[in-house]
């Protein structure tokens, strides 16, 4: 299945260096997302353009059809910058909950693939492909992101998954989320799928972001919340390693999102993404407070710290509707590029 949105030219300026080290700031965000189930349309992959360095103000692409696979949905949005400069993808779980089974059934019996849209621009986009990553033991293949390891020159794929023993074809037997991953140069071929992050207790939605050597994995822990050996269930929590796919992951904050110090914290929270922030101050993260808020933003002095607290900040005002999605840092070219496309602003 392919779209092409009309209009536009393919950006040709080099690619901007990673989020943990800029030249210089963004000239601009786009934000991928989806609606949610409450709606019929609410489960295909949106887009809003801020077009400016501060993420203050939004407009949300008008006259473009939302992308889907024919008669399914696509949830979780994740954009990828191609590490070469040719392009970008754009991976999101291969679901659809509105007048479908409920949720029971899509975890134990969901899409064992995930879908992958490509683009040369952010314009035109070419997709989506599923792509089979899990075998039958799998119950489903939620949030699929990506992040590119310079070391060994490829991307790691991660996401979450039930699985179940080879004897149980029916997927009875009590199972729950772990995170699963796979390697890939071109998000079309992938290595064998393998265990990434289990706790023994569900966990989903990872994202990573390196910084200064490091690869720092945030993660939602999904348990129950009210008993004394979940103090963090539904919200996120922090580790680092310095080998993406090898070393084993340390400890480095937990509870993220709940408030601090008296300051008030969200009721749950999910989808994380992570930003330097625009005034050149530390970090920002964004949390879906699902069914609530949607995203709030939070903002810690250094990835390495222990706390985040709610971000009280005029240059962050995220537009309410997004569910879980990913924020993309844009070139000058980039983002106007993209201008002709958002003449319709997203109230904050």
């Amino acid at each position: 299945m392919s779209r092409l949105i009309p209009g536009g030219a393919p950006a040709s300026e080099a690619a901007p260096p990673p989020r943990d080290a800029p030249a210089q700031p963004p000239a601009g965000y786009l934000f991928a997302y989806f609606a949610g189930e409450h709606r019929p349309d609410g489960e295909q992959i949106r887009f809003a353009l801020c077009d400016g360095p501060r993420l203050d103000r939004w407009h949300e692409f008008t006259g473009v059809r939302p992308l889907a696979p024919a008669g399914g949905g696509a949830r979780d949005p994740f954009l990828v910058r191609a590490a070469d400069g040719s392009g970008f993808h754009l991976l999101a779980t291969d679901l659809r909950i509105h007048g479908g089974d409920g949720w029971e059934q899509a975890i134990a019996h969901g899409s064992r693939s995930l879908l992958v849209w490509d683009s040369p621009d952010l314009r035109h986009w070419e997709g989506p492909r599923r792509v089979e990553v899990m075998p039958e033991q799998a119950g489903c293949v939620w949030a699929p992101e990506a992040v590119h390891d310079p070391r060994r020159g490829e991307y790691l794929v991660f996401w979450a998954s039930t699985v179940y023993p080879d004897d149980d074809p029916g997927h009875r037997t009590p199972s729950y989320q772990r995170m699963y991953c796979a390697t890939t140069t071109d998000f079309r071929v992938f290595g064998p799928p393998r265990v990434w992050l289990d706790k023994g207790w569900p966990v989903i939605d990872s994202t990573v972001v390196e910084h200064e050597g490091w690869f720092y994995r945030f993660t939602k822990d999904e348990r129950l919340p009210g008993t004394a050996e979940a103090p963090g269930a539904k919200f996120v929590f922090v580790e680092r390693s310095r080998d993406l796919a090898g070393a084993p992951f340390e400890p480095v904050a937990e509870g993220v999102g709940r408030g601090v110090d008296g300051a008030a914290g969200l009721a749950h929270a999910e989808g994380p993404i992570v930003l330097p922030a625009p005034d050149g101050r530390g970090w920002l993260l964004l949390l879906d407070e699902f069914g609530g808020r949607g995203y709030v933003p939070f903002r810690a002095e250094r990835l390495d710290g222990p706390v985040w607290v709610p971000a009280d900040d005029p240059d962050v005002r995220l537009p309410p509707g997004l569910r879980h999605g990913s924020v993309l840092p844009l070139t000058g070219r980039e983002s106007a590029a993209l201008r002709d496309l958002t003449p319709v602003d997203v109230e904050a």
